[in-house]
């Protein structure tokens, strides 16, 4: 969902000079968005790909044979790259590769390369997410298991990590942690603790989550389809990783949190007279009506289904389950009805259910678009024949690396992509056309590649301040950043340390 702007608060005065004239307002300087950052990035490869030489390796199913390089002459002219440029957007999301000459272009014979099927498929989550929140449900939910495990305050601040950690693993919850503020900040306070433990709770558990992301459609999603694998390969390193970091996690906010209450001078944010004051007033939560109970268990069947769904059994050697092998088109058209189902069990009526859907759609068109324009610069690379070029000079950057040492390079290779496109799904597609052939040439599986990236991309979107998540949650807070950072510093250390070591593991068991 897009973060909405806060209503317009009064403005100062203006200090006014000796002359009586006000001084000119100071002008914040912002990074800018995910949208401007493609623009001049999809220009900019556009422009090199005049500099980089063309050329193409030999390919064998889907794959590019080490060793086959070779230049090649492009047949196509300046006007007709300039329309290349111009039509980069439309290309990215319905452009058809041509068998015989290798161009994509809107309307052609041949393979099918843009990025229709993950547009329509992240619209569908956004309608089933905010449907599912419309209802109530999700909120009045956790605000019921919080009341249950009021007396049980390490045992509370565990689970309610775990659950918004689930949230990120599974759909990538991200602008939907902002809601959760307003019930955290009190409840916390309640127990003892400080608005740093009740922020964490909510940011470092999404956060964690979306950095081991399972199924998540934004990061593993995207990405497994921009490298050419489904979305179930490299499940189960995703799954360790995921419980030993929310593990991590969690016992690194429980340690601060006992420290604070211990010692309360320790806290790095104090409490002021505000927070007494909310901390006194406390207030009991809501029942869960027997609609929003049904509605919790349709949200979590259907990602439970989408789980199984995309998983490849079959390649597990689990042969007691089938194979289902669904990939945008089937989980597109899964979680529409889903939307629909949850709308109508709910409670909010046709009328409510249809504007629940379509506003959904509209929240998460953003990211929608940016999977789109990043798509559209990887066919200018393909139209200009240059990807195999970049990748044949990367290959040879890690030829002599070890598969550990390739993965971690991956893993580095992402962290200032992460920092410029801090959506996930802009980043994976932008990176995985030209990262994801390379584990074939390191001996390793893709899907490791995959996890080197979204590692990187939810390593740095924990604190980066181009994140409308961080800093709108803790502007919700009222927690300085600084303070943020301090708290976060030892935290983002054992991090990296344990995602290195996991993506170290993953290419030596491959």
């Amino acid at each position: 969902m897009t973060l909405q702007s806060a209503p317009a608060s009064p403005q100062p005065a203006r200090a006014r000079t000796d002359s009586g004239a006000p001084d000119a307002p100071r002008r914040r300087l912002r990074f800018p968005s995910a949208f401007t950052v493609l623009f001049v990035v999809t220009v900019a490869v556009w422009a090199l790909t005049f500099v980089i030489p063309a050329g193409r390796y030999d390919s064998k199913d889907g794959s590019p044979v080490p060793g086959t390089y070779h230049s090649v002459e492009l047949t196509t002219g300046f006007w007709e790259r300039l329309k290349d440029l111009f039509l980069a957007p439309v290309n990215g999301l319905y452009g058809v590769t041509d068998a015989g000459t290798g161009l994509t272009a809107p309307g052609g014979t041949g393979s099918f390369a843009g990025a229709a099927g993950v547009f329509l498929f992240i619209l569908a989550v956004g309608a089933f997410i905010t449907v599912t929140m419309r209802t109530g449900a999700l909120t009045t939910g956790v605000a019921r298991l919080a009341q249950r495990l009021h007396h049980r305050r390490t045992l509370l601040l565990v689970v309610l990590l775990t659950v918004f950690s689930l949230g990120g693993t599974t759909y990538g919850m991200a602008e939907e942690t902002l809601g959760f503020y307003g019930l955290m900040i009190p409840l916390m306070l309640s127990l003892g603790y400080d608005r740093m433990v009740a922020a964490t709770v909510v940011m470092v558990g999404a956060g964690v989550g979306t950095l081991a992301s399972t199924v998540n459609p934004f990061a593993t999603g995207v990405a497994s389809d921009s490298a050419g694998i489904g979305t179930g390969d490299g499940i189960v390193l995703r799954l360790v990783m995921w419980a030993c970091l929310t593990a991590l996690a969690a016992a690194y906010v429980v340690r601060y949190a006992r420290r604070v209450t211990e010692d309360p001078s320790r806290s790095l944010t104090p409490l002021t007279e505000d927070d007494l004051r909310i901390k006194a007033e406390g207030g009991e939560a809501a029942k869960l009506t027997s609609r929003q109970r049904t509605v919790l268990y349709l949200f979590a069947t259907t990602f439970l289904f989408m789980i199984f769904a995309v998983v490849p059994w079959s390649d597990l050697h689990v042969t007691f389950l089938p194979t289902l092998g669904w990939y945008f088109p089937e989980l597109a058209a899964l979680f529409i009805v889903a939307a629909v189902a949850v709308g109508l069990v709910g409670g909010l009526g046709e009328k409510g259910t249809v504007n629940a859907v379509t506003a959904g759609a509209g929240d998460f068109i953003g990211a929608a678009l940016i999977v789109m324009l990043a798509r559209g610069v990887t066919v200018i690379m393909n139209n200009a024949s240059v990807t195999d070029t970049i990748l044949d000079v990367l290959q040879s950057a890690v030829a002599d690396t070890s598969s550990g040492v390739f993965a971690v390079l991956m893993f580095a290779v992402n962290l200032p992509l992460a920092f410029f496109v801090p959506s996930s799904s802009g980043h994976a597609a932008l990176a995985m056309p030209i990262l994801a052939p390379l584990a074939d040439f390191a001996g390793v599986s893709r899907a490791l590649v995959v996890t080197a990236y979204q590692s990187a991309s939810g390593w740095v979107n924990l604190v980066t301040p181009t994140s409308a998540v961080v800093m709108g949650g803790l502007a919700l807070a009222k927690i300085r950043y600084d303070r943020y950072l301090r708290f976060m510093a030892p935290l983002m250390g054992a991090l990296l340390v344990a995602v290195a070591g996991f993506l170290a593991l993953g290419a030596a068991v491959r």
